[in-house]
């Protein structure tokens, strides 16, 4: 690993970060040298806790509400001095058609991947502007480039993650903080091969290869990459 890809000393609060992606991102990251708050509305399993000493575990937390977020994120500051980076790994999916679907539907997307998002920045800022410099990488889809029958709900809600990562990246274009997010293909999690039992999961794409892009943005040598959107589609 170059100098410039070191995260050393770095410290990075994921959101999400007990599913099947933030556990990836996690392990990512403590092997590259940070420590890491792994931050989810589940509680942790016993598995989740261990290396305590790079790695703190918030379970019960709703990113809904910006008291938790608050507390959430302070928690982590408390326990390892700052906050660097921000992994917005939270989110939610739900297919349906509009025809005899649930209006409520658009609503329960829009919470769970953008709201959560926007609260979760808006608890870290202080720690990031604080730091000096700081990296926001939000977890975004592919599918928001164009929306597929039945998908309309998630793909609305993920094109909010990416005009969020927008707005976001000019607000703190000189505050040292770069704001990019990652748009993945289907993500191979064992939820997608129960849901796509004839899928061909060549063309899919693993949390580790998502977390190895995430880490790229993360560490120095993104430092001029902001406001970017990338696609993440393994050999799909």
């Amino acid at each position: 690993m170059s100098p410039d890809q070191s995260l050393d000393g770095k410290v990075v609060a994921i959101t999400g970060g007990l599913g099947h992606l933030g556990r990836a991102l996690t392990a990512a990251f403590e092997a590259a040298g940070a420590r890491i708050g792994v931050i989810d509305r589940t509680h942790a399993p016993i598995d989740a806790v261990q290396n305590e000493s790079v790695r703190l575990v918030l379970g019960g937390v709703d990113f809904l509400s910006l008291d938790h977020a608050d507390r959430a994120m302070r928690a982590v500051r408390d326990k390892f001095g700052r906050i660097d980076i921000l992994v917005n790994a939270a989110g939610g999916f739900r297919w349906q058609p509009l025809e005899d679907g649930d209006v409520d539907i658009w609503d329960q997307m829009y919470a769970v991947n953008l709201k959560t998002a926007v609260i979760s920045c808006k608890a870290a800022l202080r720690y990031l502007v604080a730091a000096g410099e700081g990296r926001i990488i939000n977890i975004g889809a592919g599918a928001a480039a164009k929306a597929a029958a039945g998908m309309g709900a998630y793909t609305a809600a993920k094109s909010g993650v990416i005009r969020l990562t927008e707005s976001l990246s000019q607000e703190l274009s000189e505050r040292g903080i770069t704001v990019n997010a990652i748009l993945p293909g289907t993500i191979d999690t064992p939820q997608n091969r129960s849901d796509m039992p004839g899928a061909d999961r060549n063309k899919w794409v693993s949390p580790e290869e998502i977390a190895d892009v995430v880490l790229f943005l993360a560490s120095n040598s993104a430092r001029a990459v902001t406001g970017a959107s990338i696609p993440v589609f393994g050999r799909g």
